[in-house]
């Protein structure tokens, strides 16, 4: 294909009426092969009824003593937030206040509203701002919320629908990073400028200019960190780049100044005077040298003036990551990856030396940290596996056992099958993990029906998760679920990321590729019985695998994806990932995107895998013009493609439950005709 010449390119369009009619006229195929089957409707109802066990876990927020939860069921469609005692909580009961009902607001303002989050003020919790995106895209308003009275805050806080990042700094004023409709904006369409803005009276607030960002830059942020002996730290971040930034320390006078970090560090947290930051790069400050992957306790008097070094916590190691570090009132809690497996590090800091200290915590499944109250030493955390439902635990750091609140229901007999890490070799040598979960008796001789999910991109790392609707619908009907662990994913820290990053990305579809193999070579399956799916990232992974690999896969599901690599910088948010795939506007990189690209290298002599492309007009994200247009092309071209577009949800899929029930049975049907019937 001439990528000079884009004959699909009327499908970016979001509000011309021949995009949409040819929306509609995919839509109604793809409903026709997949929503008309007899399997559907029972498909949807059933996951539905799971999504609406009131048994599942409602995870929460503690805030002064409450615990906030958001909460949808077949009366609260777009949901509500509520709140309960945590007496009340552990005795099960459903006493439950409301104290905003998203539903009642939509239709008080005529507004497709979701909830895209609720930030307490920490240290006046009762005031709250709530952010709504109206069709659950990232772009928000935010509206400043009296939670004790139930109602919005008269000449409150209030600000306009953008890709805006607001914090607070104290209960009369708040950090705003203006990504409205006029607002300066970078060229990712983020925020360029930070602001003060001071209560005032009659809702005549104060606003205060602090930084400005060239229009080349990715984004800017700023918060305050609270240390517990009730000192403040006020910082910008300035994103040069999705992992290239500049923190600046602001005074007393608002005035800043940059921290003499590298550039790909990352403030973790902030303790006992000391800025917790963990490295992607090597650094080298004061006659010492940290390598990249470390996290270390940097004193924040020594980062500007006179004071010790800093204090290394975690070494890097090659099969080992910093997955996550919070920070309690005298504790610093650190979540590693190790060999893809959960384990959990506590620290406490004695005569200026953070010592670690024993933390006994299951070690092999996944640990996620739920939540941690301000100013408290307890631990609100979840474990979970493939096989194993979540349960949520309440540990107070000073001692004593964890205690489990609640535990997710069991979604189906776990007995009959097994979880496994395996390793497949890559093209340059390298062991690729993956998880494998399948029927103890699952014959070895290529049969076995297997879905094979991947990411590989930003850092993120694919974890084992409790499969609760794969679980009778897939696993029950013979099938095995993958998950790889590929690299650009952050399963083993920065190295195994930058591995993947930029002109390096085939990597990431050479590993995935490489365990697809793997799984041929030990006969678990075979190309008649192996799908893939991904979504975004992992939409482009699946959708560049079947570019170059069709004979590998009888289907591909490709959810909110990034397929045209040439002008992926010109749609919606794409510039800000310039750091992690290059720039099309650089020759060189170019080059490299167009080796690849998906959407370039369809091809109308190959034989491709009937795929199923899904996306949403509502994703502000990952522009929907990828997926339509590469379901496009591959149609131009004689082959056969399913779209389906939704109208609501964005790219994190903010929607209903009937909605997120009929998407995942709609995928369901699709792999049953494409594998097992």
């Amino acid at each position: 294909m001439n990528p000079s010449h884009d004959t699909h390119a009327w499908l970016e369009s979001l509000d011309s009426d021949r995009a949409a009619a040819w929306v509609a006229e995919q839509n109604a195929r793809t409903e026709s092969v997949l929503d008309a089957d007899p399997r559907f409707p029972a498909l949807r109802r059933e996951i539905l009824e799971h999504l609406r066990d009131t048994r599942q876990i409602p995870y929460f927020a503690e805030h002064a003593g409450w615990l906030y939860n958001f909460h949808q069921d077949e009366t609260h469609s777009r949901g509500i937030y509520r709140r309960t005692t945590l007496d009340a909580y552990r005795a099960g009961t459903q006493d439950w206040q409301t104290v905003l009902d998203i539903d009642a607001l939509a239709d008080a303002d005529e507004r497709d509203w979701y909830l895209d989050g609720v930030s307490h003020c920490t240290v006046k919790p009762e005031r709250a701002l709530v952010h709504l995106s109206d069709g659950g895209g990232d772009a928000a308003v935010a509206r400043e919320y009296d939670v004790e009275a139930r109602r919005w805050v008269e000449d409150g806080f209030s600000f306009p629908e953008g890709k805006n990042h607001i914090a607070w700094r104290d209960p009369d004023s708040a950090f705003v990073c203006p990504g409205w409709k006029g607002a300066p904006l970078t060229r990712a369409g983020y925020p360029r400028e930070v602001w003060l803005v001071e209560r005032g009276d009659g809702g005549q607030h104060r606003w205060t200019l602090l930084f400005a960002a060239p229009e080349d830059a990715m984004m800017t942020a700023a918060w305050r960190f609270l240390d517990s002996d009730g000192g403040v730290v006020d910082l910008i971040e300035a994103s040069d780049g999705f992992y290239r930034k500049t923190y600046h320390l602001l005074d007393a006078e608002l005035a800043s100044r940059p921290l003499p970090l590298p550039a790909k560090a990352e403030i973790e947290a902030y303790l006992a005077g000391d800025l917790i930051v963990k490295l992607a790069e090597d650094w080298d400050w004061r006659g010492a040298s940290y390598r990249s992957g470390s996290l270390l306790a940097v004193g924040l008097a020594g980062l500007v003036g006179d004071g010790p070094a800093p204090q290394l916590l975690q070494a890097p190691a090659p099969r080992l990551a910093v997955a996550a570090v919070e920070s309690s009132r005298s504790r610093l809690l650190v979540q590693l990856l190790d060999q893809v497996r959960s384990r959990m590090l506590c620290f406490a800091k004695r005569d200026g030396v953070w010592t670690p200290q024993p933390l006994a915590l299951p070690e092999d499944g996944v640990i996620e940290i739920a939540d941690q109250p301000w100013q408290s030493d307890v631990l609100y955390y979840s474990y979970s596996d493939f096989l194993t439902p979540s349960g949520l635990y309440r540990l107070d750091l000073d001692g004593g056992e964890a205690e489990c609140l609640r535990r997710q229901p069991e979604a189906f007999d776990p007995a009959p099958y097994v979880a496994e890490q395996w390793q497949a070799t890559a093209a340059d040598g390298e062991r690729i993990p993956y998880f494998v979960v399948r029927r103890r008796d699952a014959p070895f001789d290529g049969s076995t029906p297997t879905l094979l999910y991947g990411y590989g991109g930003f850092e993120v790392p694919m974890l084992p998760y409790y499969i609760e609707n794969f679980g009778p619908h897939w696993l029950g009907q013979g099938g095995a679920f993958v998950l790889a662990c590929i690299r650009g994913g952050g399963e083993f820290g920065p190295d195994w990321h930058q591995a993947a990053q930029g002109a390096k990305r085939q990597v990431s579809f050479d590993d995935f590729i490489a365990v697809a193999e793997d799984l041929m070579a030990r006969k678990l399956t075979s190309p008649a019985k192996l799908a893939i799916e991904g979504g975004s990232n992992g939409g482009l992974l699946v959708g560049a695998a079947m570019a170059q690999r069709p004979e590998l896969f009888r289907a591909v599901v490709c959810e909110v994806p990034l397929l045209d690599m040439l002008r992926y910088t010109e749609l919606l948010a794409g510039a800000s990932w310039i750091d992690e795939y290059g720039d099309p506007d650089d020759p060189a990189e170019r080059a490299a995107l167009a080796a690849y690209s998906p959407y370039h290298h369809v091809r109308a002599d190959a034989r491709y895998p009937l795929a199923l492309f899904t996306t949403s007009a509502s994703d502000d994200r990952v522009h929907p013009g990828h997926a339509r247009k590469m379901a496009a092309r591959l149609l131009e071209l004689g082959h056969d493609a399913l779209f389906y577009e939704t109208d609501g949800g964005g790219h994190a899929g903010n929607a209903g439950q009937e909605d997120t029930a009929a998407e995942l049975a709609r995928v369901l049907v699709y792999l049953y005709q494409r594998l097992m019937d």
